[in-house]
Order: C-alpha cells, then structure tokens, then sequence
C-alpha cells in the first residue's frame, strides 16, 4: 500500500532554515507527481509546491515563492522541501501528498513546523 513519511519539522527562529523530507513507498514514486501541502490552525489547506513526476518542472504559492524549493530524488523514492527565510506564517503541519491539489490522492501523516523566536 501507499506510504508517505514525513520527517524534518522542528521548531526554528523567524528568518532560519528547515529542509523536510518525505520517504515514499508502495507505489511507483517516479511516475508521479507530488505536493508539499500545509494546513495552518484555523486556515485552509494550501498547496505550497508541486513538481512533476521527472522533476523537470515545479510550481509554488506565491506566500514561499523564492524562499522554498521543492525537489526529489526518484532513484531513493524522495521528496524534499527546501525552506529557507522561514516566518512565523510559515507555521503549520506538512503534509506530502501525491498529485496536485489539497484534496484526494495519498497523503503523509504530516511533521510540525513551527516558526518561532
């Protein structure tokens, strides 16, 4: 069965770094395309960063634009998300997921980041 886990969430100051990564396995990771989605208390899901299945091509929200990269490596069934300037909205579970979107596909149990001084 599909299994995504989460890990590298913490607690970091305002302006820090956090790298999280997502071991995937049960299903053939190279063929698809996956999602870092957080969902803040309160606040709607959102949909942080998307590549495709090869990683040729990514998307962001315009909220981490320019300080967050998505990236994977498909010959260890990984996925990675880069998160530097981290602010205090920044704050929220992450989840990976397969596909695109907040809604369906296979999702982790998620990992807590928390941005905090």
């Amino acid at each position: 069965q599909v299994q995504l886990v989460e890990s590298g969430g913490g607690l970091v100051q305002p302006g820090g770094s956090l790298r999280l990564s997502c071991a995937a396995s049960g299903f053939t990771f190279s063929t698809f395309g996956m999602s870092w989605v957080r969902q803040a208390p309160g606040k709607e899901r959102e949909e942080v960063a998307y590549i495709l299945s090869h990683g040729g091509a990514t998307t962001y929200a315009d909220s981490v634009k320019g300080r967050f990269t998505i990236s994977r490596d498909n010959a260890k069934n990984m996925l990675y998300l880069q998160m530097n300037s981290l602010k205090p909205e920044d704050t929220a579970v992450y989840y990976c997921k397969t596909l695109r979107g907040v809604t369906g596909g296979s999702w982790g149990q998620g990992t807590q980041v928390t941005v905090s001084s």
